[in-house]
């Protein structure tokens, strides 16, 4: 039975995709910043010894080697690691951001996948294989955007990093890849827009963005049929939001509500 753990999967994706591995017969590994989040999120999901949690600052090397020991524990083995724990500051300049902000964002973003990767790897090399999933974000492709200055640079930096470790990992049975979901209706998605700028955003959020329910199934369907080391599973691709703004005005989507 294939295993996976998924940082930051009390909630929004990391969540949908603990969810979406149990439903296609897996053994899922959450962890979260408390326990307390770690305790709703077992119980939401409700599979029993199929998953395990376990409360977990990805900032911190020896707490990430905890998750891996205590999964591989459970479980035996880890066949996929997927480093999605992240946060974002509030949408203000640079200028503006206070230290404290901007620290917490680049201990999550960056240092938790630097120390996830590192920690995965070693258990995947010893056990004898497995990949490394790096979730992709805002500012991976080079987009630049105004208010999110420290998010964008965290994620560029983890595209760096997985295709260097994707050559790091070249000859051995180890592979790094990256997972890209897209725009996905989380509380990330429309955090600290001021009221008359969210109105504006909705109406590209209303082209591109898509619910975690949607996502998510289609990604680990993707993450359990494999890549190649330094291969890209993404859900939005440049062709796909293309067709989206081409057909806009013939469909109708409603990824805030109820509708198709």
């Amino acid at each position: 039975m294939t295993a996976v753990v998924v940082t930051g999967g009390t909630r929004g994706i990391g969540l949908g995709l603990a969810r979406a591995f149990l439903d296609r017969g897996c053994r899922v590994a959450v962890c979260g910043r408390t326990a307390g989040s770690v305790d709703r999120a077992l119980a939401e999901l409700d599979a029993g010894d199929r998953a395990v949690g376990l409360p977990c600052d990805t900032s911190r090397r020896d707490q990430v080697r905890a998750l891996w020991e205590t999964a591989a524990g459970t479980f035996g083995r880890i066949d996929h690691w997927i480093n999605n724990a992240g946060v974002s500051t509030a949408r203000r300049p640079l200028w503006e951001q206070s230290p404290e902000q901007l620290d917490a964002v680049v201990s999550a973003n960056l240092l938790g996948v630097l120390h996830g990767s590192a920690v995965a790897v070693a258990g995947m090399r010893a056990q004898g294989g497995g990949t490394v999933w790096n979730m992709e974000g805002l500012g991976g492709d080079g987009r630049a955007v105004p208010g999110l200055i420290a998010y964008g640079s965290t994620k560029r930096a983890v595209t760096y990093l997985t295709d260097a470790l994707a050559r790091e990992l070249r000859g051995t049975p180890v592979r790094a890849a990256h997972l890209s979901p897209g725009m996905v209706v989380t509380d990330l998605l429309v955090r600290d827009y001021p009221p008359e700028d969210l109105a504006r955003a909705k109406k590209v959020f209303t082209i591109l963005a898509d619910r975690v329910e949607t996502v998510t199934p289609w990604l680990a369907d993707r993450v359990l049929a494999g890549t190649a080391n330094g291969g890209r599973v993404a859900w939005l691709t440049r062709r796909k939001a293309a067709v989206r703004f081409a057909t806009a005005a013939f469909r109708q989507r409603d990824p805030f509500g109820e509708g198709p």
